[in-house]
């Protein structure tokens, strides 16, 4: 169909006031921030067919940190992140609803506390600010970076739960690990090896009648390091999306336009999905060696760590919460860039589903997250209820002598919702890491 000239702009209007039609809970600020940083991004490169009063606008607005409220679901991921972006230059123009001065409020009101006139918009400025891939990429970014703290923390977390199952350390000698050409489980096997260096409690066992380890114990290097390579390939596909140019049709010169389609966001989808299946192992794996300990261990862990069998449950619920939320991220980790769904009478009919992967993904992190934290609450209190005799690995030791700063250790029942979170909380933060990192040289991502 043609446009007239004259009608150009509005048809800008109307594709931002049309398109903003997504829905759900409203996306957190740091998302908000992502994207329209990233649109920024794709401006600057030149070829959107904007104005410099474009870009002005979305750095006025960051600025005075004036957010678009925009719902966090209505996008399939291609052409763009269409719905949720016309939320973003909604705003820009003075119409939709943003937050300011901790208020939300209607944009227009906002705008003039701070200012700022609305965006007049002329021929490709309404396609350019709703075309791209900056939610889907805003979305991965905030996957990575909290993922990237679980896979740091993750080897220490279970060199607690190596010593507390009176487990070997031999099995991390770095020169068995140097026979598998995979650079990031030599690197885990580094920092297991480093963090239980001069333990007394896996010398006390040098003698015992085991042979092997459970999986879950020995083969922590092999899990925790494929996970990392996965997130290092997932790291790279988001790396490159960030640095292009997401938008269509593209003005390559004063006398080309191209149509391409650079607003698909597989690149994000795939990374995704692969920063979900790692994250789900990692969880997976923590969650078998709680259980290990529910099982009792020797004559140091008794059954659930309970002191007195059948009158305390010990760690029982705790475990079944860890397994509840393995299961989750079980449903969760299903791919979503195998899926696909037409749109726009078929001519938008093969689409990436990029905002559902990094939703899952961002999901997946926070519940392991979680049972992490609970392997670590399980495997600290085995140690300081059960090994005070004998002093644990200089890793494991400088992350007790945090913890019992943080936790009471009780020696019997009590409510270990607030330890979990405060663990939970403790891993977001990256404390653990921070604290080994005192000690001892990590090989972190």
């Amino acid at each position: 169909i043609h446009i007239s000239a004259s009608e150009q702009s509005a048809l800008q209007l109307n594709l931002v006031r049309s398109h903003a039609s997504g829905v759900g809970d409203p996306l957190p600020p740091e998302i908000v921030r992502l994207m329209m940083f990233l649109k920024l991004v794709t401006f600057a490169q030149g070829v959107s067919g904007v104005r410099l009063q474009v870009a002005r606008q979305l750095c006025r607005f960051l600025q005075e940190d004036i957010l678009p409220v925009i719902p966090s679901q209505g996008s399939v991921g291609a052409s763009g992140d269409l719905a949720p972006m016309a939320h973003m230059a909604l705003a820009l123009i003075g119409e939709g609803t943003v937050t300011f001065r901790d208020r939300e409020i209607p944009s227009l009101v906002a705008m003039k506390e701070a200012g700022i006139q609305p965006l007049q918009l002329e021929p490709k400025e309404g396609l350019s600010l709703i075309n791209g891939t900056q939610l889907s990429t805003a979305l991965a970014i905030q996957a990575l970076l909290e993922a990237r703290g679980i896979l740091n923390q993750a080897d220490v977390v279970g060199a607690l739960s190596v010593e507390a199952s009176l487990s070997t350390r031999s099995t991390f000698d770095p020169r068995i690990h140097a026979l598998k050409a995979h650079p990031e489980q030599a690197r885990v096997a580094g920092n297991l090896w480093k963090l239980l260096e001069e333990s007394e409690i896996i010398i006390s066992h040098q003698d015992c009648e085991r042979v092997q380890d459970p999986y879950s114990i020995r083969c922590i290097p092999h899990v925790h390091g494929a996970c990392r390579e996965a997130f290092l390939a997932a790291r790279r596909m988001v790396e490159g999306e960030i640095n292009s140019v997401s938008d269509n049709p593209l003005i390559l010169n004063a006398q080309e336009v191209a149509s391409s389609g650079h607003f698909h966001a597989e690149y994000i989808a795939q990374s995704m999905d692969i920063l979900a299946l790692a994250l789900s192992e990692i969880g997976g794996i923590a969650e078998r060696r709680i259980h290990y300990f529910m099982k009792g261990i020797g004559d140091r862990i008794p059954p659930f760590l309970t002191r007195n069998p059948g009158l305390e449950s010990g760690g029982m619920i705790a475990h079944v919460t860890a397994a509840s939320l393995v299961s989750e991220n079980k449903t969760l980790a299903h791919p979503a860039s195998v899926d696909s769904i037409p749109t726009s009478g078929g001519q938008e009919d093969y689409v990436s589903m990029a905002p559902w992967a990094a939703r899952k993904a961002l999901m997946i992190c926070r519940n392991v997250r979680k049972i992490l934290a609970i392997e670590l609450l399980i495997n600290s209190r085995a140690l300081v209820l059960h090994y005070q005799d004998l002093k644990p690995g200089k890793g494991s030791l400088a992350v007790l002598n945090l913890l019992q700063k943080r936790l009471k250790y009780p020696d019997g029942d009590y409510s270990m919702a607030e330890d979990i979170r405060r663990l939970d909380t403790l891993i977001s933060e990256e404390i653990l890491l921070k604290t080994i990192s005192k000690t001892i040289p990590m090989e972190s991502l």
